[in-house]
């Protein structure tokens, strides 16, 4: 097929079924040293032992390759366009001022550990609040970043006893997060014409480090009304490198959503980020639970939870998107 001329005429084209095939022989390949993992396992199974010692390393090979056959049955739901893809994930505050300001960056943090755990780059643009912050956005470079995190979409909602309040009473925040997937070579021209562009003062921490020059920038695209901004970068120049890519990702999924017709315009999709419409809670008080309320997975781990530990509930979603499990 890649040998005919005529499949080269459409680049874009050609250079997207050139990733898939890529994708399909990584995975083939996977399976296949998966397999001669499990043949070597019962070889050893027939050989039998009562040393506790090789009895403890024959278990640990039995549950790395559990955790293979998972990450390999998760590529494998994993299979729209847009999944191998790296992406950009915002978080945002709910009302309540302090509570889901510092709500958000634990939020941030929670997803900052994930994305440790996966080995996934990323670069933060960050607006800090008093405590807290007022914004957050991840960019996360990595294999399948967006077919992941996309489980992530949704209302998170905190329940604990607030370290703000005198009194000890117990407190509810939100704060909502968005996924979208990072767009190189984005089917939507944009017109420059179109766009409204502002810079600003970066918000620090004060002091000599306040910045003197305007280097923080907010483009919004008149047409659609979407609003971008970046501030983390001290170079002017980056972070509008860093904002055009962001509304480019923002652009690409609204206008995908009208064509289809399947969706409303990506902001209408947007829920209140109140009551009634939170994905996952985490309950620090009276009791200790974090559950998934789309597939009704819960744990008492918080704080593993909370320090990154999230493969269990994004699995479990991805997997009852694909096969209605719960």
């Amino acid at each position: 097929m890649t040998e005919d001329p005529r499949f080269w005429e459409d680049s874009f084209k050609a250079k997207s079924i050139l990733k898939e095939i890529s994708k399909r022989e990584n995975i083939l390949k996977e399976i296949e040293n998966l397999e001669k993992e499990i043949e070597d396992l019962k070889e050893l199974a027939k050989i039998g032992t009562d040393e506790p010692e090789i009895l403890k390393e024959i278990e640990g090979e039995i549950e790395r390759t559990l955790e293979k056959m998972e990450e390999i049955e998760i590529k494998l739901v994993l299979n729209s366009e847009d999944d191998p893809k790296n992406c950009i994930l915002t978080i945002h505050p709910g009302a309540g001022g302090t509570e889901s300001h510092d709500w958000a960056q634990m939020l941030l943090r929670m997803y900052i550990r994930f994305c440790e755990r996966k080995n996934f780059k990323i670069n933060l643009d960050i607006q800090p609040a008093e405590v807290g912050i007022k914004s957050g956005i991840v960019f996360v470079e990595g294999e399948y970043a967006y077919g992941i995190l996309k489980a992530e979409k949704g209302v998170h909602r905190l329940v604990r006893i607030s370290p703000f309040n005198a009194a000890g009473k117990r407190h509810t925040s939100f704060a909502a997060v968005f996924v979208y997937p990072e767009r190189e070579e984005i089917e939507v021209n944009i017109n420059p014409d179109d766009l409204k562009i502002e810079t600003f003062r970066a918000s620090g921490p004060g002091g000599q480090h306040v910045q003197k020059a305007s280097t923080a920038i907010r483009i919004t695209h008149l047409p659609t009304g979407i609003s971008v901004s970046c501030q983390s970068e001290r170079s002017l120049h980056q972070n509008r490198e860093n904002a055009m890519k962001l509304l480019r990702a923002r652009l690409y999924e609204y206008y995908k959503k009208i064509e289809d017709k399947k969706f409303e315009e990506l902001e209408k999709e947007k829920k209140e980020v109140a009551w009634g419409n939170q994905i996952r809670s985490y309950i620090l008080h009276p009791y200790k639970l974090v559950k998934d309320h789309r597939t009704g997975y819960e744990t008492s781990r918080v704080e593993d939870v909370l320090d990154g530990d999230l493969e269990p509930f994004i699995r479990k979603f991805l997997l009852s998107k694909k096969y209605g499990k719960t």
